[in-house]
């Protein structure tokens, strides 16, 4: 059943499912969103970044995305790429089932840096069946419908969680200097981050740097410096930080220009979000 995104930074619902198939995908820059979100490739050709990773995945590969980690898609458009995503509110899974821990595997794979779950035949199967009956409820309105697409989700977020991490080998990593360099900024933020800084400290050339830095994560160093900075004043703002010491903090110099990058990725305010 085929869906389409959502281009903000939040979701409304408990959860949101989609299945979809086409030639074009919607390859966005570097992003994140304040909800957990899995991917599950079922045809077509698409490499992942995740963070410092980098996945090249097969049919059946699932990813798992914790929130505020910074990702995205490099889609093969020349073939059809079919796909289900899941958005999900952990909070509301934790409130469910809370001796239950369904989450804990998103907080395994961001903590290890190992997104990818590779099923076997039979867990494979286990979570086919299960997703047809969630889709197969999707439209349902009889008694008790809503409580048994909810059973569903949790159902496969069981079966997700009993997959083992793929082995390492199955993912690709970054570069060693582009890897000192994204710790560089994790760490830097708010100092000085321009290509040159960052060039020196791993020793390569300012063309050189970008060149690298771009094949390797699929971004400008304008552009992951800036996501990271909008996540860290998120993560203050919901911790009760003004939004104008939060921007400072995250390496903001300017507050108006802070506003609207945080809009435009966010689609709120930093007030909205305060509230």
């Amino acid at each position: 059943m085929a869906g389409s995104y959502t281009r903000e930074g939040y979701l409304h619902e408990n959860y949101r499912y989609f299945h979809l198939r086409d030639t074009a995908g919607q390859e966005r820059d570097f992003h994140f969103h304040d909800f957990d979100k899995i991917v599950l490739l079922l045809e077509g050709r698409v490499d992942y970044l995740v963070e410092e990773q980098s996945y090249a995945l097969r049919p059946w590969d699932l990813l798992l995305v914790k929130h505020h980690a910074i990702h995205k898609a490099l889609i093969d458009r020349s073939v059809p790429y079919e796909r289900v995503i899941v958005y999900l509110d952990g909070q509301f899974f934790d409130r469910a089932l809370p001796g239950e821990r369904l989450m804990d595997s998103f907080e395994t794979a961001d903590r290890s840096g190992r997104h990818l779950l590779v099923p076997d035949a039979e867990q494979r199967a286990e979570l086919e069946e299960t997703l047809r009956a969630f889709e197969k409820a999707r439209d349902d309105s009889r008694f008790g419908a809503q409580a048994m697409r909810d059973t569903l989700m949790m159902q496969i977020l069981i079966q997700i969680g009993r997959m083992a991490p793929a082995a390492p080998e199955r993912s690709e990593q970054a570069d060693p200097k582009i890897r000192k360099a994204l710790s560089y900024i994790n760490e830097h933020l708010t100092e000085e981050l321009d290509v040159e800084t960052l060039a020196e400290q791993v020793y390569l050339s300012r063309y050189h740097f970008m060149r690298l830095f771009k094949a390797q994560t699929g971004s400008t160093v304008h552009a992951y410096v800036r996501q990271k900075r909008l996540l860290c004043a998120a993560r203050l703002i919901r911790e009760g930080v003004p939004a104008t010491k939060a921007a400072a903090d995250s390496g903001f110099g300017d507050y108006s220009a802070f506003h609207r990058a945080f809009r435009e990725s966010f689609g709120i305010s930093p007030g909205q979000l305060k509230k």
